[in-house]
């Protein structure tokens, strides 16, 4: 009798610890199952605004003998970004920004309500980099003999120092000219963006 009872409660040990066995096989699958959830990423999950700001170097390119008042002028952008991603390493970044170009000399000064478009390229954590085209219309001054609109290619990089603050240059390259087909003056506009932004 007592060697029946014994078995009885050996076997009773040997179900329970089975059974706890089994759960412990089943839970890291569902942990597992939860991170894979996780680590998924959705492009709508990628959209970020933000704002940047900074320091402009400009210059005019004439095709000519430039004049002589034709100096860099120094002066300043503030703008604001979306970062919409469309995968892990390319993310499309409209903006609409407004920046004080041109040459030092107060006729030859071009101030702008640009709208780039990048495409932006994810080559590391904290650094990107991007191409894409820029629109500008010209504020402050008109009937000039400068043109209103302004078309140029924009290269640029950037390197984030935290989760919303990174750093960033960029060089504008103008493709039109700046002047009036009428005054018979070409020159084309350059300029370097210097500056720090900061996304929400």
């Amino acid at each position: 009798m007592k060697k029946i009872l014994l078995f009885t409660v050996l076997l009773s040990f040997s179900f329970q610890g089975f059974s706890q066995e089994g759960k412990e096989v089943e839970t890291p699958k569902t942990i597992q199952d939860t991170t894979v959830v996780k680590e998924k990423w959705s492009a709508s999950s990628g959209i970020k605004y933000g704002i940047r700001a900074g320091y402009t170097i400009s210059h005019l390119d004439f095709e000519s003998e430039p004049i002589p008042n034709n100096k860099h002028r120094n002066s300043m952008y503030i703008g604001f970004l979306a970062n919409i991603g469309l995968s892990r390493t390319l993310s499309i970044v409209p903006e609409i920004q407004f920046s004080a170009e041109g040459a030092n000399d107060e006729t030859l000064h071009l101030d702008y309500i640009q709208m780039p478009v990048l495409f932006r390229f994810r080559f590391s954590e904290k650094f990107h980099a991007g191409i894409g085209p820029q629109v500008g219309l010209k504020v402050h001054k008109y009937e000039d003999g400068m043109r209103n609109l302004a078309y140029s290619a924009v290269i640029g990089a950037d390197y984030k120092i935290n989760y919303a603050i990174f750093i960033d240059v960029r060089y504008n390259y103008g493709i039109e000219n700046v002047f009036d087909e009428v005054s018979g003056i070409v020159a084309k506009n350059r300029n370097i963006q210097l500056g720090v932004g900061y996304k929400f």
